[in-house]
């Protein structure tokens, strides 16, 4: 029936293609370890033994190498992530104005443990930096504060005229 199926052209049944798949298997195999020498049984057996055998280290190396490239992509993400917030701050500089940050080294006038030893040179100098630098960011901060108010009286002050 298959063969007058396929001499008319049109396409075979499924159930005969499984038929001639499953007998074509059958043969195939029957044939292949028929033919067999103790030779190949024992090229066979070590493969097969050797694939059990070596199989669950491999999936361990799998998972090691795996979990290396997800914690490598994950330190990615993080550092683009904090990255992109950094260059998105929601902050402006008005924000920032009125808070004091510390800066390393400005407010303290002592070096070290106060001993002059041959190797410090400059010590007044680096003294008289640090508090022209102290200087210049109180007057800063008063500048700033200066323009705040009155930008802000500005904008009180357009409430309060009449015209």
């Amino acid at each position: 029936m298959a063969e007058s199926n396929e001499a008319d052209g049109a396409p075979p049944d499924i159930l005969s293609l499984l038929a001639k798949w499953g007998n074509n298997f059958t043969t195939q195999t029957h044939n292949t370890f028929s033919n067999l020498r103790p030779h190949d049984y024992i090229r066979l057996v070590v493969i097969i033994g050797g694939y059990c055998l070596l199989r669950p280290y491999l999936m361990k190396l799998g998972a090691h190498m795996q979990m290396k490239a997800h914690k490598r992509d994950e330190e990615a993400e993080k550092q683009e992530t904090a990255n992109n917030d950094f260059n998105g701050a929601t902050l402006d500089a008005n924000d920032l104005r009125g808070a004091k940050i510390a800066l390393p080294g400005v407010d303290s006038d002592d070096e070290s443990d106060g001993e002059v030893r041959e190797g410090d040179w400059g010590k007044r100098a680096r003294l008289r930096q640090r508090a022209f630098v102290r200087e210049t960011l109180v007057e800063a901060e008063r500048r700033l504060m200066e323009k705040k108010d009155e930008a802000e009286d500005k904008d009180i002050e357009e409430f309060l005229v009449e015209e």
